[in-house]
């Protein structure tokens, strides 16, 4: 398994420009918040639990273990974010099949669109098209670059921008000038 700092490097080599980096900030939060959303159906009482066991209650666990794996602290605030996510997943869950699927498909397609403009300024496909993984690494990356943003862990943000560059603005290249 790839170590922090590798699956960070990686997936940070898809993500120089800081236009796309700023698209990502909004776009992979509403994008995770959507599974929440529409995983949050079907849901099961399981013995003593207390909480409805759902899809999504399956994805975000899995997700935080490997989180947790690749290093604690990131885990623990990937956890709580996750358990915000799925408060609010199940909320509207419960809500009218409407509200539900319009909701969750609207966040989807939204944090998409969010998505695709800021690989457009990037001038490069998503990391996922190369590696699968990328899907999983975007939220932490993302959560890891606001860290950095703040000071946090210097060091590692060292260690990625001394194998892959640093943030810059791509002259010349916007959504509408893209080329893809």
């Amino acid at each position: 398994m790839r170590t922090l700092t590798e699956q960070l490097t990686q997936y940070a080599a898809y993500h120089r420009d800081r236009r796309n980096i700023a698209t990502h900030f909004v776009g992979i939060p509403m994008i995770v918040l959507a599974l929440a959303v529409l995983l949050s159906r079907p849901s099961w009482a399981i013995g003593g639990l207390p909480f409805m066991l759902s899809p999504a209650w399956v994805l975000f666990v899995g997700a935080t273990v490997y989180y947790l794996v690749l290093d604690v602290p990131l885990g623990v605030m990937m956890a709580i974010f996750s358990a915000l996510c799925l408060a609010v997943g199940r909320w509207l869950a419960t809500q009218s099949t409407v509200t539900w699927l319009v909701a969750g498909i609207g966040l989807f397609v939204v944090g998409w669109v969010f998505q695709f403009v800021g690989h457009a300024y990037e001038g490069r496909k998503p990391a996922f098209v190369d590696d699968v993984m990328g899907l999983l690494v975007g939220p932490l990356f993302v959560l890891a670059e606001a860290l950095f943003g703040f000071g946090w862990r210097p060091s590692l943000r060292e260690a990625i921008e001394a194998q892959v560059g640093p943030t810059r603005i791509n002259p010349g290249r916007t959504a509408a000038h893209s080329g893809h």
